[in-house]
């Protein structure tokens, strides 16, 4: 309540000053925290010395100044602010000429800004029917993790065992940072893991993107958005953590805002080591062989990465604004497994036991350059933007293995795989408003992307020592991309219909060239992206949307390569050079229901998809090997439901659900081999989130991942329970966090492979238990909280 009466009293002060006179005399001054930084939309309140009764007031600017007109007489004034002690000024009296109260400090006051901080808290999701919005810090089972296990952790999505990401059982979905590709997204999906997840200020996922964006990912986008601060003064946060098994890290977030000028910067460290394990079993027969053999493998993996990033916002004026940034992002990686096959006979005997060690090294480098130019017009709405941005990628791995068999002397390999990357791209996009709501929208974009990989595997001789490299496992390969766009899109509202439409043309030049053997494979073509909305607002808080997108899925770099990879010298792990590309045409509904205590998202959607790109197992040759590669397998058809559901069961209780049905039915042919499948699944995730004695956070999370046939076999059910627990101290600048990720664990990659002649049953766990304690502290933040609950307040109003 006391809140509430600061708010209608603000909007009764603009009112009554607005009413005021320009010429007559005025109250005037600035107001200014314990910082000496301004205090912009403070609250001045002209009261009656007779009688106390408010008769005008006013705000403060955004340097703190306020000017508020009066008539002759003598009053008071209170000057006040969300998370401040109110200040009462006594005696001013007014006799004819404005009278300046001079500088006004306000104290912080400790108790209302602990209060204030609760109610100004975000939701840790927040549904709009075009995307959905996930604070990742407000789920505490995002606390001191990486950018790929909380991306693991966010409906419909899920992370496989080497980072790959998908989104509604799908692994074509495109991943920016910030709206923009990165390096940290486009080369080794791994590379998300060296991205500290505090910070990162919330991700966004967009499921069926309309023309401004980019046509690549057939399922969507999601998009990692970065901390950044443009508050006035000196704001920051800083965070330490630890784990076991080994993690250890810390991150800080600040920015400098004076005047015109706003300077930003962010750090994090990370060290990370972790124990995998994984087991197998292999049956091939045929009329001309078979064999059999289980196999087990344990092994570390640790990575020591630095992120850095530093920029510079220039407002030219309150209209126009250029930000320059750098990203600088660096890591080393150690890896070491042992690896024991045990050959089996008919009766399941073992009689041969290989051993194979790999010890793989492995070093990373990423540094990025952006420049946005941003101008607001005059008129609401009208919008233009500039962007450039540079991106040159290193990731160089050695790899030594040893191998021997009956505890028989080692015979020695080893790789190197080296790839390093450039991008650049420009883009220009513009908003041009036209009626009461409609709008306009245009934009262009080129991008490049070029990348060299160098592949190669030696043996060496047993009795020269010399290193002999093996021909058919060494490769060199240069890829180059380039995509030239253009879109247009036009909205508008009519009542309660709302409609926006448009087309994106993207003109596509790929090249594939391996250099030992030559081979060369061009692929050019353009096609026309059109997309299309609709929705109706039945009330204010209940609105129905239909959407349509038609996307492309081209196939990454890494399923063109030859070989990458010799780890399992039984089971490799091949590329496709010739693959096409994949088109989709999906088609989603979706119903949003709001209200006080929570919300609804519901969606049906429809995928086709062409050319559809799966990695299937070939094999085994002559030697026992087995291969599997990626291929333009077939069509699909997708049918799914998903639900999110958030509720605010008491002021203390809040909980979020989310669930994913949905079937695919696959069809396709390889060799004269139908390959088919026809699988029901779902994914589910559910959050509950109590604050016990008004002042600890404890939160239990479960994810489910139902099994899923495929072409050749299935993937068996993962499941995962997260707890977390957390309390503010230091008058609300900080908290502790404690949490558990995957406390039964359960988190197993479980897949089997099942055809006439082959049979394939594994298991593979890369990361074990785990348990965090981080600590964050806010600089000023807690100060912001309470400026943007105030402002936003005022905007709506106006």
């Amino acid at each position: 309540m006391k809140y509430l009466f600061i708010f209608f009293t603000l909007l009764c002060c603009t009112a009554f000053a607005q009413d005021g006179g320009e010429d007559g005399p005025a109250i005037t001054g600035s107001i200014v925290d314990q910082q000496r930084n301004p205090v912009p939309y403070g609250n001045v309140a002209v009261h009656s010395a007779e009688d106390s009764t408010l008769v005008t007031g006013g705000v403060s600017d955004d340097q703190g100044r306020f000017i508020v007109p009066v008539k002759l007489g003598n009053y008071f004034v209170k000057i006040s602010f969300l998370s401040y002690e109110e200040v009462t000024i006594p005696n001013v009296i007014i006799s004819g000429s404005t009278i300046s109260l001079g500088v006004i400090t306000l104290n912080e006051n400790s108790q209302v800004l602990e209060e204030v901080i609760v109610k100004g808290e975000k939701a840790s999701m927040e549904l709009q029917l075009d995307k959905r919005v996930f604070n990742i810090q407000k789920d505490l089972s995002n606390v001191g993790q990486n950018a790929s296990d909380i991306l693991g952790n966010l409906p419909s999505v899920t992370v496989d065992v080497d980072g790959t990401v998908s989104l509604r059982g799908s692994e074509n979905v495109r991943i920016l940072i910030d709206g923009k590709p990165s390096g940290l997204t486009s080369r080794d999906p791994e590379a998300l893991r060296m991205l500290q997840g505090n910070l990162i200020e919330s991700i966004e996922v967009i499921t069926n993107p309309s023309s401004r964006y980019d046509a690549a990912g057939e399922v969507g986008i999601i998009n990692i958005i970065l901390k950044k601060n443009q508050e006035k003064g000196i704001n920051g946060t800083f965070s330490a953590n630890a784990g076991y098994p080994a993690q250890y890290g810390g991150t800080y977030s600040i920015n400098i805002r004076k005047r015109n000028v706003n300077l930003f910067s962010s750090y994090g460290v990370e060290y990370d080591k972790r124990p995998g394990y994984g087991e197998s079993y292999q049956q091939y027969s045929s009329a001309d062989t078979s064999f059999a053999y289980a196999q087990r493998s344990d092994g570390t993996r640790q990575e020591f990465s630095h992120n850095f990033t530093v920029g510079l916002d220039y407002f030219f004026n309150d209209n126009s604004s250029l930000t320059g940034s750098v990203l600088y992002n660096t890591g080393d990686g150690l890896s070491k497994s042992e690896t024991n096959y045990f050959d089996l006979d008919e009766n399941g005997t073992v009689i041969r036991t290989v051993r194979r060690t790999e010890r793989e090294g492995e070093d990373e480098e990423n540094i990025e350059a952006s420049l946005n130019y941003k101008k607001n017009f005059e008129r609401k709405g009208q919008t233009f933007t500039a962007d450039y941005k540079w991106i040159k990628s290193v990731d160089n791995e050695t790899t030594d293995y040893t191998e021997s068999v009956d505890e028989g002397a080692d015979s020695l390999q080893r790789s190197i795989n080296f790839a390093d990357e450039i991008n650049w791209l420009i883009q220009l996009d513009y908003i041009h408003p036209f009626g009461r709501d409609g709008k306009i929208e245009a934009g262009v974009k080129t991008a490049s992307r070029i990348i060299n990989n160098d592949y190669g595997l030696e043996s060496q001789d047993g009795e020269s020592l010399s290193w002999i490299p093996i021909a058919q496992y060494t490769n060199n390969l240069e890829y180059t991309e380039r995509i030239h766009a253009a879109y247009v899109m036009a909205s508008n509202t009519f009542g309660k219909i709302s409609m926006q439409g448009g087309l994106r043309g993207e003109l596509t030049d790929i090249s594939t060239e391996l250099k030992d053997p030559y081979i060369f494979i061009p692929q050019d073509y353009f096609n026309l992206f059109p997309s299309a909305s609709l929705s109706y607002k039945f009330q204010e808080n209940k609105t129905l949307q239909l959407s349509y997108s038609y996307r492309i899925s081209r196939p990454d770099f890494r399923h063109l390569l030859p070989y990458s990879n010799f780890r399992d010298p039984r089971v490799l792990f091949g590329g496709n050079p010739t693959l096409r590309p994949e088109y989709t045409n999906s088609i989603e509904m979706g119903y949003l229901l709001d209200w006080d205590a929570g919300s609804i998202l519901s969606n049906v959607y429809y995928r086709h998809r062409n050319n559809v790109i799966e990695r299937i197992i070939t094999g085994p040759d002559s030697a026992g090997r087995s291969i599997i590669v990626p291929i333009n397998l077939s069509n699909e058809n997708s049918y799914g439901v998903e639900f999110n559901f958030s509720l605010n069961v008491q002021d203390w209780w809040r909980i979020n659900t989310s669930a994913n049905f949905y079937r695919a039915i696959t069809q396709g042919f390889y060799e004269g081999e139908v390959l088919e499948s026809d699988t029901y699944t779902w994914t589910s995730r559910a959050t509950s989130k109590m604050t016990l004695f008004k002042a600890l956070d404890f939160q239990v999370s479960f994810n489910y991942r139902a099994p899923r046939v495929t072409t050749q076999g299935k993937n068996l059910s993962i499941y995962t329970l997260d707890l977390g627990l957390s309390r503010d101290v230091l008058k609300g600048k900080g908290t502790i966090t404690a949490g558990v990720r995957d406390l039964l664990n359960s988190r197993k990659r479980r897949v089997i492979i099942e055809r006439e002649d082959y049979y394939s049953n594994s298991t593979f766990q890369w990361r074990p238990r785990q348990f965090t304690v981080t600590f964050t502290y806010r600089l000023n933040r807690a100060k912001e909280k309470a400026r943007n609950n105030q402002e936003q307040r005022i905007e709506e109003e106006d």
